[in-house]
């Protein structure tokens, strides 16, 4: 079975998260949307609504299954069976920085990292630039999951 791991804090999830996630279902048998917990981190969604927020999204899709883990990312893979890493890039900035990941997970363990381009109408989203937008009160429905809609 291909497992792969999806890390990250999805504070919140996006719509490139989204695009992520869907496009590399077909990749894999089970993608494991891996909520990382930082306790030195400030979020502006709790944990528990970060995880709902991505099983509303995926509730129709077997093949995703939602975690939070602590700790080394390698770690979670090598305790889990999990063989890839998924990571999604934006643009060359974000291709220097995993790349430099991917070799230190490398390093660590026989762990793969897949890169997939995002898609070109939502690789300017962020989660921080959904969070500033939320904070300012300006129109975020267009950046995420209709999961993540706060009524």
């Amino acid at each position: 079975m291909k497992r792969a791991i999806f890390p990250g804090s999805f504070d919140p999830i996006t719509l490139g998260h989204y695009d992520i996630i869907k496009r590399s279902i077909g990749l894999f048998d089970e993608v494991i949307v891996a909520i990382g917990i930082n306790a030195e981190k400030k979020y502006m969604f709790s944990l528990d609504e970060r995880q709902r927020f991505i099983e509303e999204a995926f509730k129709n899709e077997p093949k995703v299954k939602v975690v939070s883990y602590e700790g080394l990312t390698v770690d979670f893979c090598l305790k889990n069976n999990v063989q890839f890493i998924l990571r999604g890039l934006r643009n060359p900035a974000d291709f220097e920085f995993e790349k430099a990941i991917a070799h230190t997970n490398r390093d660590l363990a026989p762990i793969e990292t897949v890169f997939l381009l995002t898609s070109a109408d939502t690789s300017y989203i962020s989660s921080s630039i959904v969070r500033d937008v939320i904070r300012n009160n300006g129109d975020y429905t267009k950046l995420v999951p209709s999961s993540v809609i706060v009524k």
